[in-house]
């Protein structure tokens, strides 16, 4: 397992030295928030997808949920950067809580759709709100960044680090989460959710939980991107969103488990030189994300794993 995350950890630097390369400081640092918040956003989701064996299309209204409920509190003046962390992150807790009660009795497809459901929901109370959430405008007017800690968010630098930061904590405690008994009672219920719920455990609970969990992380990644955007945005809560990170998890690997940072790397990645080179990019983008997906199909990490393992077994 230790190789295994070291050689995830080399092909990510591999792929962010790429991006890296050519580029001045400004660019490096937009590029690592921007990694910061769209590898926290998947692998929030692969808990679902990969351990629990849930694929939720609803995961964007949790990234919504933390970028408005902060954006609104900083806008509402009184409140420090951590303290309005702290409440978005409970504040989409609690909404995970609440929509996954209804959806994780359902299963595969129609789990999948109801989360679908819940997302549009949310979406279109954005766009209808207009006095709390501005509609299809956003939140205008900027979010304030006051200092904290000798922190100051309105610098780049000092963005890019909080991100990493906040990606870096994030990963050990999810990494923490699966390896516990939790995670592995998770894994039990994606392998064989009949043979878990003979044995004892509560299969409602256990993945209500873990839904809560991936949607608490889910509104850690959306705060980052409203402190990056300055604001708050309709898009947020889009499903395209949700489609984005799941391409990012198919792009890196869904079993091991910082293959969504390396999917994330490339999509990014792929996202900037395209933009770069065509007008016509999605069309490009889309096409090489077919090839990719075709022609290994699986994740890069998924499939350097199994070619490594019938390396093993086919050594004398």
């Amino acid at each position: 397992m230790a190789r295994d995350i070291l050689l995830a950890g080399v092909i990510l630097a591999g792929f962010l030295g790429l991006e890296f390369t050519g580029l001045g400081s400004s660019g490096l640092l937009d590029f690592a928030i921007r990694f910061a918040i769209f590898g926290l956003l998947a692998m929030s989701l692969n808990l679902l997808i990969g351990t629990t064996g849930l694929v939720s299309f609803g995961h964007a209204a949790y990234f919504g949920m933390g970028a408005y409920s902060f954006g609104l509190l900083m806008q509402s003046g009184g409140w420090s950067i951590p303290a309005a962390i702290a409440v978005a992150i409970l504040a989409t807790a609690l909404l995970a809580l609440v929509v996954g009660a209804l959806c994780v009795r359902l299963s595969e497809i129609y789990f999948a759709f109801l989360t679908l459901a819940f997302q549009m929901l949310l979406h279109s109370l954005i766009l209808s709100w207009i006095g709390l959430t501005g509609g299809d405008q956003g939140l205008m007017g900027g979010i304030p960044k006051p200092a904290f800690w000798g922190i100051e968010l309105a610098k780049p630098a000092h963005l890019a680090g909080f991100g990493m930061f906040c990606l870096l904590l994030s990963v050990v405690l999810l990494r923490q989460i699966i390896r516990s008994p939790f995670g592995a009672a998770l894994r039990m219920l994606r392998d064989n959710p009949d043979r878990a719920g003979f044995l004892g455990l509560s299969v409602y609970r256990y993945r209500l939980a873990a839904f809560v969990i991936a949607g608490a992380f889910a509104g850690l990644s959306g705060v980052l991107m409203s402190l990056y955007v300055s604001g708050a945005f309709p898009t947020f809560a889009f499903w395209t969103t949700s489609g984005e990170a799941i391409f990012m998890i198919m792009l890196g690997g869904i079993q091991v488990f910082l293959g969504p940072l390396v999917g994330t790397a490339i999509f990014l990645l792929l996202n900037d030189w395209i933009t770069a080179l065509t007008e016509h990019h999605g069309l490009f983008m889309g096409t090489i994300l077919l090839i990719i997906t075709l022609g290994l199909r699986k994740g890069l990490l998924d499939f350097v794993m199994e070619w490594r393992a019938a390396r093993r077994r086919a050594a004398p």
